[in-house]
This record gives structure tokens, C-alpha cells and sequence, in this order.
């Protein structure tokens, strides 16, 4: 059954797909600024807030576990809503909910405004990556989504050290003050710029028939457990540089930043090949990300060589990104927001997980080079997953897939 395709039902003209992409990409910007701009202000938040580094972090924890519900729930909740309306929703439950966040009298409620947060993420993501291939058209989905997630890779180079920057010389608070502006520039460009697409073709018994999928959750948990090696990396990755590499801490933000960029290769890149083959490029994203934490973990101790392995690791890990979450796609035929929205659960499960191993290694004595090692390890695991899935499971008709869904 092939899903027909949405037609517009607005005299409103659409004012074209770079804009609109442009309009998805700076809220994928907004997103991925927040995200990550509390671990750059822990300091400050446990100084103001009486609250110890650990505890802080249980604000990074509740962000997570917020994508993680708020993904599929509220994707299934708001199934028969048109896709623009709900888009200026979430962006403007994400916008209120850091305003919140920046007033947080304790750290109790700063855990309750990063929860709610993280509720809108990857419903976001999800409906912004259908949004996104619908006005962009046949044969271009992969350049589509990889135009949104170029906003959130940005961020790592843009946003974060210009976010923590403003946090340690006004006050944290004021960093998420302006996160909160940017959500409203946000707001006013998916308004302007976002076409309206009438009636989405589904329904919440239809999204939930999608949570059934066998094959579909057996992808979320390749992924889910893939993800897993470049965090068990990320997360360490500023004791790594100081302590093995021998690099300053002034150094670590420039690190980062070049994680960054490779980030925002690998997301162009990835979206390129997707668009030739998304199994190719899904299996190929998997290969690449294990040998670039081999590479990291053979030349941690060279400044130039670990910074090399951690941008290879920032391009190859965001062409395995752009992959799953094409294939989740494919996978959910008749409802791709769910898909998409799946694969950024996935991505923060994959955050958690692949934490949680780095940080068993290190306190077991085996050092901080030993994430990278154990990160291999998920990678592999992800992999042999998905290929076990693949030779059970029939590729869905294209008929079927996002490129019969034309603006």
C-alpha cells in the first residue's frame, strides 16, 4: 500500500526547500547548543547552585532519559497533526522549558527544566527529517536530513564553546537565556519558511502498529549499542587529551571544536552516500567508526595523532548517524517521523551506555585509552547486529519509502 503523497491545503505558497532546510538546520542548531552546553558550564551551575560535579550531571542524565521518552511518545501522540504546527509546538515547548531552565532556584528544578527539554528533542528531529525529505523531494532524502543534523554538528564547533563562553563571563544563566532566543529566531523561521503540507497520512494506531516492527527495534538496538563507541569516547575525551596526549586544558575547547567539524563532514558526507545506498553506507559508517577508535587508540598519546583520530572519529561516526536513521526510516514506511524520532532515542541511549562502559574501563585501572578499546567493542556488537538483521529481514518496497512522499 503505497502512502499517499501530502498535497497542500493553504493558498500559502512554499518558499522553497533551501529555505525551508535552512529554517529545520537552525533548529537543529538551537538543539544541539543546549544539549551539550551543560557539561561546558558544570562548574559554574554546581558553584551557584551548591551542587557537586556529579550531581550537576544528573541534570546531563535527565536531558537523555527526556529524548528517550519524549522521542516516540510524543511523535505517536501527535500523529494526525499537520507537521509544521506541530514543529512550531516542540520548538516552542523546547524554548520555554530552557527559559525554565535558567530560572531553576535549585538543582532539583534545573533537573526538572533539562528533562522537559530533552521531551521535545527527537520528536523534532523525527518530524523535521519527514518535513525536510517531503521539500526537498524524490532521490535527494539522505542531502535532506543531512541538511537538518548539519545544525546540530555546527553547534559542536559554533554553539557549545560560544555558549560556554558567555556562561563563564555572565553567569550560566544568561547562557541559556539566549539558548531560549535563539528557539524564538527559531520559531519565526520555521513560520515563515516551513510550507504547510495538509493532513499527515497516518493515524496513532497506525504509528503504534510501527512500534511492533520487529526488524525496527532490532535496528534501534544496533544502533542504540554502535553509537555506544563514539561516546565511550566523547565523554572522556578531556582527560584523555590532558592526561595521554599531554595537551593543556586550554587546548580542550580547540579539540572539540575540530571533533566538531568532523562531525559536520561526516554529516554531509553521510547524506551524500545515503542517497546512493543506505545499507552501503549504514555497514560502511560501522567499519569506518571502529577503525577510527583504533587509529585513536594506537596514537592517543601524540597530541597530532589523537586529534587526527578524533576528527576521523567525529566524520565517520556522523555517516553511521545519517545512516541509521535513513534505514529507521525505511524501515517505518508509514510512519518516518516515528523512524527518525527513533533514531535520536537511540543516540541518547547509545550517550548513556557508551558512558557508563568508558567509565567501567577507567575505574577499573585500565586507563583512559581503554575507552576506545571498549568502544570498538560496541561498535562491533552494533554491527554483527545489524547484519544478523539483515539476513532476516526484506528491504520495504520503494514504493513504500520516503521518496513517494513529495511536497
Amino acid at each position: 500500500m503505497t502512502v499517499a503523497p501530502p498535497r497542500p491545503t493553504t493558498g500559502r505558497p512554499a518558499l522553497g526547500a533551501g529555505q525551508a532546510l535552512f529554517a529545520l538546520a537552525l533548529g537543529g542548531f538551537t538543539i544541539g547548543t543546549t544539549e551539550f552546553a551543560t557539561m561546558g558550564l558544570l562548574p559554574q551551575i554546581g558553584a551557584d547552585l551548591q551542587a557537586s560535579d556529579p550531581v550537576v550531571g544528573h541534570a546531563i542524565t535527565a536531558y537523555a532519559v527526556g529524548v528517550v521518552v519524549g522521542a516516540p511518545l510524543l511523535t505517536v501522540a501527535a500523529a494526525r497533526m499537520s507537521r509544521r504546527r506541530l514543529l512550531l509546538v516542540l520548538m516552542g515547548a523546547y524554548t520555554v522549558a530552557n527559559v525554565l531552565s535558567a530560572a531553576a532556584p535549585s538543582i532539583e528544578w534545573l533537573v526538572a527544566g533539562r528533562f522537559l527539554a530533552g521531551l521535545p528533542h527527537g520528536a523534532f528531529f523525527g518530524v523535521g527529517a519527514a518535513v525536510g525529505a517531503a521539500v526537498a523531494g524524490p532521490g535527494r532524502r539522505g542531502h535532506a536530513v543531512a541538511m537538518m543534523m548539519t545544525g546540530l554538528t555546527v553547534a559542536n564547533v559554533v554553539g557549545v564553546p560560544l555558549s560556554t563562553a558567555v556562561g563563564q563571563a555572565f553567569g550560566w544563566r544568561v547562557a541559556f537565556v539566549l539558548i531560549g532566543v535563539l528557539g524564538g529566531i527559531t520559531l519565526l523561521g520555521l513560520w515563515r519558511f516551513v510550507p504547510e503540507q495538509g493532513p499527515v497520512p497516518t493515524s496513532v494506531r497506525q504509528e503504534l502498529g510501527t512500534l511492533a516492527n520487529g526488524p525496527l527495534w532490532v535496528a534501534f538496538v544496533g544502533g542504540a549499542i554502535g553509537f555506544g563507541g563514539l561516546f565511550a569516547v566523547y565523554t572522556y575525551v578531556a582527560p584523555t587529551v590532558t592526561r595521554v596526549s599531554g595537551m593543556s586544558e586550554s587546548a580542550v575547547p580547540w579539540v572539540l571544536a575540530v571533533m566538531g567539524v568532523g562531525m559536520t563532514v561526516g554529516t554531509l558526507l553521510g547524506g551524500r552516500l545515503a542517497d546512493r545506498s543506505v545499507l552501503g553506507t549504514l555497514l560502511g559508517g560501522y567499519v569506518a567508526t571502529g577503525l577510527s577508535l583504533v587509529l585513536f587508540a594506537l596514537t592517543a598519546t601524540s597530541a597530532v595523532g589523537a586529534v587526527l583520530g578524533l576528527f576521523l572519529l567525529g566524520v565517520t561516526s556522523q555517516v553511521l548517524g545519517i545512516a541509521m536513521q535513513t534505514r529507521l526510516m525505511d524501515l517505518s514506511p508509514r510512519a518516518q517521523s516515528l523512524g527518525a524520532a527513533l533514531c535520536h532515542s537511540a543516540l541518547n541511549v547509545g550517550n548513556a551506555g557508551g558512558a557508563f562502559v568508558g567509565g567501567l574501563v577507567i575505574a577499573g585501572g585500565w586507563g583512559y585509552v581503554a575507552p576506545a578499546w571498549a568502544g570498538l567493542g560496541l561498535t562491533v556488537v552494533g554491527l554483527l547486529i545489524v547484519l544478523v538483521s539483515l539476513r532476516t529481514t526484506r528491504p520495504a518496497p520503494a514504493a513504500e519509502g520516503c521518496d513517494t512522499v513529495t511536497p
